[in-house]
């Protein structure tokens, strides 16, 4: 990956704030990397040499520094839209995949060589796999030295490390200082907390569309289970049997207030992963706007609401399963269904985990799922079987949302009642990839119906979406909200 160096030294001149994430500073003469709008001294330029991530300004030996805090940059990802191989290499790595993991094994998951992935993040990242999982570790951990209530030993495990041993000696090797020092900088002693209840603060790249997330949430929630009140959107979780409880909201900045409880803190770093994928944090609205923007019939769409994010998932399992039910009804309708269904088989929360305003339940199982008639839906015995078929297929396949995403695509094909709509919907918002696009969508066609009324057929749809490639789920997202905001 190369920069043009003498235009990234412009604009570290100017401090300009757009390209705060694209790209990271290193002071040859203080061993430091900076973000671009760091308000320190402005270094000479036979001084600097830039990079386009911070795992490759570590990887070269530079430490982050400690003034404009390198780990609260926007998360901009030179792969996104360019390699789904390492998009999804990086979304596992972000949730601790090589925690615990080899790269071998990630490898694996990805339906790729070990050799081929190396070679994958050495051409679109610039790093190495283990290299971009350390910076990762250690970033999350001088966040969270910054920002939270957690003792030392506490983001050892939070973030990754396993042990404060090696995380001390992580530290100590790339900030040359501490944990401690981090801490007793800040001028706050920090007690030992007796639960995890942290607070924490995710950045993405303006300009964002609060209001239009918020707004597809609050039409989709499955009570018990979330909820979006004032302002606050909550839910609960389930990741490696353990329970968890989100709620995230628009912080005073370009971040989102997010405060997570858990137990085990090990599984914080897949907490924030699902959070960013939830909503869509790492998206360059610039980017996605300037392609889209290209097309007449997107173009209006694009100014009036630039910032507009594609919704993820916290459960890619649950997904399906909203998919499922919203097969041929109206939204409406697939959130009663929806509903009735956490109502009657979504598992109790402990009474000490029931404190959140109306979360009370877990998204149901699959086996759950399995073991019932599910009569109290109403559905078509059809749609039933389709259900069940899913859950089958999903505890059948030990990573069911592992490997290629057309590897994926043929796994959701294969189980009978799911349909090219129902599997491109899953894709858009499970597996996040960008360039999903349900051509069948009816609403699709309905919005980029011709001046007479005439709409596109499906071939028509998707030979006119080329043109929006690689964005083309965001082309989806703006159709889609224009119609429901008309």
């Amino acid at each position: 990956m190369t920069l043009d160096q003498d235009t990234c030294y412009a604009i570290i001149s100017a401090r300009d704030s757009r390209y705060d994430g694209r790209f990271f500073t290193a002071v040859k003469t203080t061993g430091i990397y900076c973000r671009p709008i760091c308000p320190a001294r402005l270094p000479k330029r036979e001084n600097v040499i830039f990079y386009p991530s911070a795992a490759v300004a570590q990887e070269e030996g530079f430490r982050p520094c400690l003034r404009c805090r390198p780990e609260t940059a926007p998360d901009t990802p030179a792969w996104r839209g360019t390699s789904s191989s390492v998009g999804r290499a990086l979304r596992l790595i972000e949730e601790g995949a090589l925690d615990s993991g080899t790269v071998e094994q990630m490898a694996a998951r990805l339906g790729l060589g070990e050799r081929q992935l190396r070679r994958l993040f050495l051409k679109h990242v610039g790093a190495s796999p283990v290299s971009v999982a350390l910076t990762r570790r250690l970033l999350l951990a001088k966040q969270l030295l910054h920002e939270t209530d957690l003792t030392i030993t506490q983001i050892a495990m939070a973030s990754g490390f396993g042990s404060i041993r090696r995380f001390n000696e992580s530290f100590q090797q790339v900030f040359k200082t501490a944990p401690s020092f981090l801490r007793r900088e800040s001028g706050v002693e920090r007690p030992c907390i007796p639960a995890a209840d942290i607070r924490l603060k995710l950045r993405y790249r303006p300009p964002y569309d609060w209001g239009a997330i918020a707004g597809f949430m609050k039409a989709r929630l499955y009570p018990g289970l979330e909820t979006f009140e004032a302002g606050i959107y909550r839910r609960s979780l389930c990741l490696d049997g353990q329970i968890g409880l989100v709620a995230v909201a628009q912080g005073k900045g370009d971040w989102l207030d997010v405060r997570v409880r858990l137990r085990d803190l090990t599984l914080l770093p897949k907490v924030i992963a699902r959070v960013r994928e939830a909503f869509d944090l790492a998206a360059d609205p610039d980017v996605i706007g300037a392609l889209l923007g290209q097309d007449p019939a997107l173009q209006g769409l694009v100014l009036r609401r630039p910032g507009l994010r594609v919704p993820g998932a916290f459960n890619p399992f649950e997904i399906g399963i909203r998919a499922i039910l919203g097969q041929q009804i109206s939204v409406t309708a697939a959130i009663k269904l929806g509903a009735s269904l956490v109502s009657e088989l979504g598992k109790a929360l402990p009474n000490e985990w029931a404190q959140e305003a109306g979360v009370s339940r877990l998204f149901p199982s699959a086996e759950s799922i399995l073991a019932s008639s599910l009569d109290f839906l109403g559905m078509p015995q059809a749609r039933v079987r389709c259900l069940k078929a899913y859950c089958e297929a999903f505890l059948a396949q030990e990573d069911f949302f592992g490997g290629d995403t057309q590897l994926v695509l043929a796994r959701l094909l294969g189980v009978k009642g799911i349909g090219p709509w129902t599997a491109s919907y899953v894709a858009l918002r499970a597996l996040r990839d960008p360039d999903a696009f349900p051509a069948e969508d009816v609403a699709l066609a309905r919005g980029l119906a011709l001046p007479g009324g005439e709409r596109p057929s499906r071939d028509a749809l998707e030979q006119w979406s080329q043109a929006w490639r690689p964005w083309r789920a965001y082309a989806a997202q703006h159709i889609w909200t224009e119609l429901a905001s008309g």
